[in-house]
């Protein structure tokens, strides 16, 4: 049950992400120019540098919300 909870909590905190236009916005801007690179190994490379940053922001992002709502 804690799994569950735990899940859907982390669901709600991802939401943020997925409904802010600019975000999908630019998101989808970058993987547009990826895509014209011809290199499939760079643009591979690429992309994935660009998910791993993504996360990082994404986790840290988490984090902050985590603590505005311990402290609320």
């Amino acid at each position: 049950m804690v799994f569950k909870r735990k899940k859907i909590v982390v669901k709600e905190e991802l939401y943020w992400k997925e409904k802010n236009k600019e975000y999908l916005k630019q998101l989808q801007k970058f993987l547009d120019v990826a895509n014209n690179i011809e290199n499939e190994e760079l643009k591979n490379n690429v992309i994935i540098q660009m998910l791993k940053c993504d996360k990082i922001l994404t986790n840290l992002a988490i984090k902050e919300i985590r603590k505005y709502k311990a402290d609320e």
